[in-house]
């Protein structure tokens, strides 16, 4: 059984917090199929963002020499990381190394193949986001996001 702060209660937060993962593998199977004009597979590589953030579990699936690029205002940031940002004095570059921002799976996949997955994931139930690309490398990062102070500022 589990407690909150009654604070977090009246403010909503405690729902959000505790609610479970979703697992999303199951409605990723059928994009996992999807081939390009080349006959490759569309999908070259997929994170899922736990703990570590999308910092470090993006990195993972991707080789030494390429880096991806993701723009912030391009998905929502949900309420509660709003509120924890705010709550717990964390600043963008702490929420992307801690959190999921929002960004529960990352599918890394072709250009000539993004509306295909996005339409399958669609389908499936699922809301997806075009949230950056993947580039060469510069430098020792591996995932750099623009616009995070815009995007997710405290209030």
């Amino acid at each position: 059984d589990y407690t909150l702060d009654p604070l977090l209660e009246e403010r909503g937060r405690g729902a959000a917090l505790l609610t479970p993962t979703r697992i999303c593998v199951k409605r990723l199977l059928r994009a996992l199929s999807c081939c390009g004009e080349s006959g490759s597979p569309v999908i070259r590589g997929m994170a899922h963002i736990t703990g570590g953030g999308l910092n470090g579990n993006i990195p993972r699936v991707l080789p030494e020499h390429l880096c991806a690029v993701l723009d912030a205002q391009l998905w929502p940031l949900p309420p509660v990381f709003g509120w924890l940002a705010q709550e717990g004095d964390l600043g963008a570059t702490d929420m992307a190394r801690t959190f999921n921002c929002g960004i529960g799976m990352v599918v890394i996949c072709a250009a000539d193949g993004v509306d295909q997955v996005k339409q399958i994931l669609a389908g499936e139930g699922e809301t997806a986001y075009q949230i950056g690309r993947i580039e060469s490398r510069q430098g020792d990062s591996a995932v750099r996001i623009r616009n995070m102070d815009r995007a997710w500022r405290k209030n």
